[in-house]
């Protein structure tokens, strides 16, 4: 992969292809009686037919050859293949059709007041990222969680470089393959939003490069973003801490998310309590 930017032709087809070879045709009620199916999924005429396009723009958007269809056609494609939210908003910004003012300009820094609120909210850890998940405030709390933080030189604090590549975070997610799929979730919907930031197709191509496990989960497209969960965190010191964490999205800058972890049982508070007082 290149730090080229995204060829958004190129990934409408494979997505579509994707998410069509993901569709169970029994469960879509087609009828059982269609000729034996060599692959899995749908084929292209049935997902054609319940879009009301024709085979042959289905077979050409396939083949990535630079169609530009209709929001009326992609909302037809998205309630064909069974999309989600997520992988809807994700079809109309490859075809560049995503409506205006939902997608805002990438923030260069943190806003002084966001900022500010990140500091507000300890003792809860928190963080202000950006789309591309580097990390522009974050209060004592959170360095203090994050294992080795105030090691890591500026220009890689983003959450997940640390993830992937920095040492001391290797075991830290006990569900690493989750924490993983969520964020490579993010950054493909970031990816499709804003074709054309370089350096987050720079930042893509290191961790395609560098880690195996992004590389396989990245191929599989999924987009589908979780704003609130509970992650099970192992600190080097403070042990297993168990947190709920909630993704909040500032109305005046969309492209930022403040991210707050608190603990989710007595045994976690305490934990968190002595590790922040250190």
């Amino acid at each position: 992969m290149t730090t080229r930017t995204m060829d958004t032709a190129q990934e409408l087809a494979a997505f579509l292809r994707s998410r069509r070879e993901g569709l169970d045709p029994g469960r879509l009620g087609l009828p059982s009686h269609r000729r034996a199916r060599r692959t899995p999924g749908l084929r292209r005429e049935e997902v054609a037919e319940l879009a009301g396009v024709s085979t042959d723009y289905v077979v050409r958007l396939e083949q990535g050859r630079g169609l530009r269809p209709s929001a009326e056609v992609l909302a037809a494609l998205a309630r064909a293949l069974r999309l989600d939210a997520s992988e809807r908003d994700y079809l109309f910004d490859l075809a560049e059709r995503r409506r205006p003012g939902t997608t805002g300009a990438p923030a260069a820094s943190a806003a002084p007041s966001l900022a500010r609120l990140v500091d507000d909210l300890s003792p809860l850890p928190a963080m202000l990222l950006n789309h591309r998940y580097d990390m522009l405030a974050w209060n004592p709390e959170m360095a203090r969680l994050l294992p080795d933080f105030e090691a890591v030189p500026p220009a890689r604090r983003n959450a997940m470089w640390l993830c992937l590549l920095h040492p001391a975070m290797r075991g830290f997610y006990a569900d690493r393959e989750q924490v993983l799929r969520d964020g490579i979730a993010h950054l493909r919907a970031a990816w499709a939003a804003h074709p054309g930031d370089r350096e987050l197709s720079r930042l893509i191509a290191e961790f395609v490069t560098q880690d195996e496990d992004f590389a396989r989960l990245w191929s599989e497209r999924e987009v589908s973003v979780n704003g609130r969960g509970r992650k099970l965190l192992r600190h080097p010191v403070a042990g297993a801490i168990t947190v709920d964490f909630e993704v909040l999205l500032p109305l005046q800058d969309p492209g930022l998310r403040i991210l707050i972890y608190r603990a989710a049982d007595e045994e976690s508070h305490a934990s968190l309590d002595r590790l922040c007082a250190r």
